[in-house]
């Protein structure tokens, strides 16, 4: 696998908490716009990555970014560490007991009243717009304990679907919370080994799991893994169905792969769901010496066709582009929808342009970045409540080698190619990270 160097560039690490007011504006910020954009990444507490490959990335300390919007302005910028019990163990040894043991460097949810920063299965961090720690989750204590990064909102009934991958039985958990929190289904589900679940899918009727090449061997840790993933050549990859409310878990065998992030699922008919996703043919394959891994190729946009009458699945290519980070209009999750939205990889060593591709033209537009810059994931904020499939804007945070610093751009969301509607140039860097969301004043 290729090696980075996570100090420098994109990724390098800044070594402090800033708030910065009355933000520069290139451009027209739409007035409709008010809200922050919160983005969530690994930012080391001592200013310094240890390691240079994807795994000392992925792991290191939580810091979340704020850029605020009102009335056509660009309020404040501000950045700030979880305050979690790895923190202080850095910055305030005597608070250490008194906060939570988690990494919650992945995601950000917005659900029920509550802003949650997640990790893969770590618990969940409950936070303000500002940016504030608040501690444990108040209003989804059955998922207390632990939860993915990518759990899904039905933007109709506002349950969220989650799950739980542990290291020992039971190696996952379903849970099904209402839309004001309250738990309601928990269900085991039976696996022979833990598989390394970063997404899952759901539909209106049905969640959609994925145990697939890449898992847990734990001999890695004794020859320097942070992180004890690898590929296996032996394991069936497969995908389960579950329905939403509990009922059998059934599992359809698929070509070996691995999947980072879905882009949507719905409902096709009543015996058939449909799955779009990001597919690797392989990743994280270990060389024969066991310590050094292969070289990960980017990811395709790819189709599942899962016949539920028939036990089978039907699985194909769908766009020649090499894609991470897929978003969209979350108002179609779980439901048909027509656009997506992902930065495009141009090598597996590079995140850099944005995509908008149009599945039922199988048109794509690009909004292209200089080489040398590099850009994040693209958020989709609607125009409105009531305004069609992508009409509103595309926030992203795009890195700037020759000046080191970071601009947020804003894009018209029907039309990525045009220039940004504005463009908000910061003084530093936003270093690349992970996920983000959209949180209206509302």
């Amino acid at each position: 696998m290729a090696t980075f160097d996570l100090n420098s560039g994109a990724t390098a690490p800044v070594v402090d908490e800033v708030e910065l007011v009355d933000l520069p504006v290139i451009g027209a910020i739409p007035r409709e716009l008010n809200g922050v954009l919160v983005r969530n990444g690994p930012n080391p507490l001592r200013g310094r990555f240890i390691g240079n490959n994807v795994l000392d990335w992925w792991s290191e300390a939580a810091m979340l970014h704020g850029i605020s919007f009102q009335d056509g302005r660009a309020t404040s910028y501000r950045n700030r560490w979880a305050r979690t019990r790895r923190w202080a163990d850095v910055h305030d040894p005597d608070a250490a007991r008194a906060l939570l043991d988690t990494n919650p460097n992945v995601n950000v949810l917005n659900h029920a009243g509550e802003i949650l920063a997640l990790s893969d299965g770590g618990a969940p961090l409950a936070m303000t717009a500002e940016l504030e720690t608040l501690g444990a989750t108040r209003r989804h204590k059955g998922l207390a304990i632990g939860m993915t990064a990518h759990p899904k909102v039905d933007p109709q009934t506002g349950e969220l679907m989650s799950f739980r991958v542990d290291w020992k039985k039971p190696f996952l958990r379903y849970e099904v919370t209402d839309a004001e929190g309250v738990p309601g289904v928990d269900v085991a589900v039976d696996m022979s080994s833990p598989s390394m679940m970063h997404d899952m899918a759901i539909t209106a009727t049905h969640s959609i799991f994925l145990d697939l090449n890449v898992g847990y061997d734990f001999s890695m840790l004794s020859r320097g893994f942070r992180m004890p993933l690898r590929w296996r050549d032996d394991h069936r990859a497969r995908l389960g169905v579950i329905p939403r409310h509990g009922g059998e878990m059934r599992w359809f065998e698929i070509a070996p792969c691995f999947i980072q992030h879905v882009v949507n699922a719905y409902d096709a008919d009543k015996a058939t769901v449909v799955l779009d996703a990001v597919r690797y043919p392989k990743y994280f394959r270990l060389e024969a010496d066991g310590f050094v891994f292969e070289e990960n190729p980017p990811g395709v946009l790819w189709r599942y066709v899962i016949h539920l009458d028939k036990g089978t699945v039907t699985e194909r290519q769908i766009a020649d582009i090499c894609i991470e980070l897929p978003r969209i209009d979350e108002r179609r999750t779980g439901r048909s929808y027509r656009f997506l939205y992902a930065a495009e990889q141009p090598t597996n060593t590079e995140i850099r342009g944005v995509v908008r591709y149009d599945l039922r033209s199988n048109s794509i537009q690009r909004y292209r970045v200089p080489e040398g810059d590099q850009n994040g994931e693209p958020v989709f904020v609607p125009r409105s409540v009531s305004s069609g499939e992508g009409d509103g804007w595309l926030l992203v945070c795009v890195y700037r080698q020759a000046t080191d610093t970071t601009d947020l751009v804003i894009l018209d969301g029907k039309n990525i190619k045009s220039a940004p509607i504005a463009t908000v140039p910061l003084p530093r860097r936003i270093p690349a990270g992970f996920h983000g969301v959209w949180l209206p004043k509302s």
